[in-house]
């Protein structure tokens, strides 16, 4: 089987993380959670106090700064996944916050910021044989992806994974804030004028509201095996 592309798109808490990290632990590719690079972002602006009381981001100040933030992925041993990093600290765990939850979107609606990451994540899927998911992979990021899948599921359902996910985590969690959030996010990732979230015409949709997570893989382990021939 020759060495292909794989960009997994579509709405916040589809799901779109686990389907990847799992497809590319079964294929033997490299995963890369782009979801996660517009989040250290987000981190990075907020420890550095790029937020105004109102929630309004200094974009001027974190291009000025965008230099200095270095993100990488390393597998963790003994889960045998990935975990992001921010300039060396593992912030797996501070990246998935309600708060950069909450402040994410606008951050990644900026230009130079979606302009440096894409950068980024074209140079580490050069050689092929990654599995990539975010919001723009295979319109903007990888458009010649040898295959291209779009996750869709209800906002209902969506934010109880997410609600579910947080408090498996012993975090604070409240469903309709959550709620709010993912409705939010969808209409900013839609709306941002630069890569808004979109089908790419040659994508496969999969609505996952009313899968588990079994038939999902089996259903992506076809599609790759499709591709891939």
């Amino acid at each position: 089987m020759k060495k292909i592309t794989i960009a997994i798109d579509g709405f916040s808490s589809c799901g779109k993380s686990t389907m990847a990290k799992d497809l590319a632990k079964e294929v033997g590719y490299v995963y890369v959670d782009t979801g996660a690079m517009y989040r250290c972002v987000t981190l990075y602006a907020m420890r550095n106090k790029l937020f105004d009381a109102d929630g309004k981001i200094n974009a001027a100040g974190l291009e000025r700064q965008m230099p200095e933030i270095s993100i990488s992925f390393v597998l963790n041993e003994s889960t045998g996944l990935p975990e992001t990093y921010l300039n060396g600290e593992n912030v797996e765990r501070d990246i998935r916050t309600m708060e950069v939850s909450n402040n994410v979107s606008p951050v990644a609606a900026l230009p130079f910021v979606r302009s440096a990451l894409v950068a980024m994540q074209q140079q580490m899927g050069k050689d092929k044989g990654v599995v990539m998911d975010g919001r723009d992979i295979g319109t903007t990021v990888f458009p010649d992806a040898e295959l291209k899948i779009y996750v869709t599921a209800s906002a209902e359902v969506r934010a109880k994974r997410r609600y579910d996910e947080l408090k498996a985590k012993g975090m604070e969690a409240d469903f309709d804030s959550i709620l709010h959030n993912v409705k939010e996010r969808d209409y900013i990732d839609s709306h941002r004028e630069v890569s808004p979230l979109r089908k790419a015409e040659d994508a496969i949709e999969l609505d996952n509201s009313h899968m588990t997570l079994e038939e999902q893989k089996q259903w992506l382990i076809e599609m790759f095996n499709k591709a891939a021939r």
